[in-house]
């Protein structure tokens, strides 16, 4: 019999929540299209619908044995870990076995860095991918390495490579000393408990979009920034039929959307979501509905089922000649329809980096975890954006809302932002297209743990 062509089997394991996945699904598919055998492994209690495979990226999912209406947080984490220390090893034999090409590297959630001691106990390459931007991930460094002491007294603060952020800038956990948050704050922070021994680590970012925070990182070790991590087809194409993430909690509603966008001018709607985790008072959801109204734009707003009871009483009905309101949405169609003049947006990373990739301008109104550093970029840095102040009670008014909505879809600074925007959709083009700076660190990881894998196993032959 003919030996079996051996090929580098690479196992990518996300943490278990949207944001995290896609992006981690995004680069099992840039892997897989240089050659490596991929397994995505998703631990997970959540109803979602996996598809066996994602293109010639296998899927497996496994469940994690969370109990969510009986545990703190710090509890939830803790059992999450020891399910998968306990789990994944004997997948990773199983994998091995049942494909035919044994596991040789580990790709793993910079959450779970834990997951490097069994990569290595497994004699394993061990690699992290950071979901999170380049920003926020300097930050929860410096607070890892005691250069940032909390809590924090006095503002702004200064980290190495970014912008002076005041308190309402700054990642939420860092200052929001709530005691349920404190064990998310140790949980962003531990991705950097073991920074130096992992044997990659990935970022989802470009080079030119984060330079000098990236270039003040990569002096502590070498990093990798492989993003935007966005289906192909809205990019550079080299992956023909990525026209999709290919795994979502939630149903969109495509024709509705897309038909209704058709009929729409260019440039001429707001797309308004906050994504799949931000819930919003009935008050502020009041302000948005009515903001929006006194914008007098189109607007397509994504309002999830269990969000809907918080609109205003016959907002939907009052609404139709100029709003269409949906509980899901194909999100990457939408921004990419010429129509859409505008993204509202809670600024989570993956929400930024496709409006970035897609050259939409933003009205930030960030809400917790990364999204007010995000916020800052999409309004300081890059200047693709306005973000919105909310008043002393913590309300963003319809009136602000109005007013940076109209500040984006018209006048004077609306233009820079649009031309600023359509700058960063070719930077994010060329970041991926073929030798772009995402797309070589892609291809010389995948060249060199295929070259160690080679050399092991004729080492062993």
């Amino acid at each position: 019999m003919e030996k079996q062509e051996r090929i580098c089997h690479v196992v990518v394991i996300p943490y278990p929540v949207q944001g995290h996945i896609n992006p981690m699904i995004q680069f099992s598919k840039r892997l897989a299209s240089k050659g490596l055998q991929v397994t995505l492994v998703i631990f997970s209690s959540q109803t979602l619908s996996t598809p066996a495979s994602l293109g010639s990226v296998k899927v497996v999912t496994i469940s994690d044995g969370y109990d969510a209406g009986r545990s703190s947080i710090a509890d939830l984490l803790k059992q999450f870990q020891d399910t998968v220390t306990q789990k994944l090893p004997q997948l990773v034999v199983e994998l091995g076995i049942s494909s035919g090409h044994p596991v040789s590297c580990l790709v793993y959630d910079s959450f779970m860095p834990w997951v490097l001691e069994i990569a290595r106990q497994l004699g394993l390459i061990g690699a992290s991918f950071f979901t999170q931007s380049c920003a926020v991930n300097s930050v929860y460094y410096q607070i890892h390495e005691g250069q940032l002491k909390i809590p924090l007294e006095k503002f702004p603060v200064s980290v190495q490579g970014l912008p002076p952020l005041d308190v309402d800038e700054l990642p939420s956990f860092v200052h929001d000393m709530e005691s349920e948050y404190s064990s998310i704050l140790t949980l962003v922070v531990n991705q950097f408990s073991n920074f130096r021994g992992a044997d990659w680590i990935f970022v989802n970012s470009f080079n030119t979009l984060e330079e000098e925070v990236v270039n003040c990182l990569a002096s502590q070790r070498s990093i990798k920034p492989i993003g935007p991590m966005i289906p192909s087809v809205y990019l550079d194409r080299q992956l023909e039929d990525d026209t999709e993430y290919g795994l979502s909690l939630f149903k969109p509603a495509v024709d509705g959307c897309m038909e209704w966008l058709d009929s729409k001018e260019t440039g001429s709607v707001v797309y308004v979501s906050f994504g799949s985790l931000a819930a919003l008072g009935k008050e502020q959801m009041a302000e948005i509905a009515w903001g929006l109204r006194r914008s007098d734009c189109y607007f397509l707003w994504v309002v999830r089922e269990s969000e809907e009871k918080k609109l205003p009483c016959n907002f939907v009905e009052g609404s139709s000649e100029k709003g269409l309101i949906v509980t899901w949405s194909p999100q990457l169609e939408v921004l990419s329809h010429k129509s859409v003049g505008c993204f509202m947006t809670h600024c989570g990373w993956n929400s930024t980096l496709e409006a970035l990739s897609l050259g939409v301008p933003m009205v930030a109104m960030p809400q917790w975890t990364d999204q007010p550093t995000n916020a800052k970029y999409i309004e300081d840095v890059w200047r693709v954006g306005v973000r919105v102040k909310a008043n002393e009670k913590g309300i963003v008014t319809k009136e602000e809302l109005e007013k940076c909505t109209r500040e984006v879809m018209e006048g004077e600074r609306g233009s820079e932002m649009r031309r600023n925007s359509e700058k960063w959709k070719k930077l994010a083009k060329t970041a991926m297209g073929e030798g772009g700076s995402s797309d070589k660190n892609i291809t010389e990881f995948a060249a060199k743990i295929a070259s160690k894998f080679n050399e092991t196993t004729d080492s062993k032959a």
